[in-house]
């Protein structure tokens, strides 16, 4: 059964902003797209923790919102990329000082980074 388009109505921006990055892993997938094209495999490494259920989810979603775009390649073996569309693009930006905001409170109460470079992906010093 297909989802019902989001159009509201809204109290405000931020609550239309909100309706479109509901779920923990939209913006993370937004931050990863923005470093370029990725394949679904690609996404998933990149950001640990995400099932593959939730991955397809949230995809699908930000596709049917204008957010990202999915291409198909006709070749054996099938290859799909995904990418930010325009409007994915804005939505990334608008979300930039939100993540300085975040890189600010890490410092401050001292929390772990994930260190996507290291096998055990925790990294204490960051």
């Amino acid at each position: 059964m297909p989802r019902s388009p989001r159009t509201g109505p809204y109290i405000c921006g931020i609550d239309a902003a909100m309706d479109v990055m509901s779920g923990k892993w939209k913006a993370l997938i937004l931050w990863e797209l923005d470093q370029g094209h990725r394949r679904f495999g690609q996404l998933r490494r990149g950001l640990p923790g995400v099932s593959e259920k939730m991955l397809v989810q949230h995809l699908r979603e930000m596709e049917e919102d204008g957010l990202v775009h999915r291409e198909v390649f006709r070749e054996v073996p099938p290859r799909v990329e995904y990418s930010l569309t325009e409007h994915g693009r804005t939505l990334n930006a608008a979300l930039g000082p939100l993540g300085t905001w975040g890189q600010q409170r890490i410092q401050r109460v001292g929390a772990q980074r994930v260190d996507l470079e290291s096998p055990d992906r925790t990294d204490a010093t960051a």
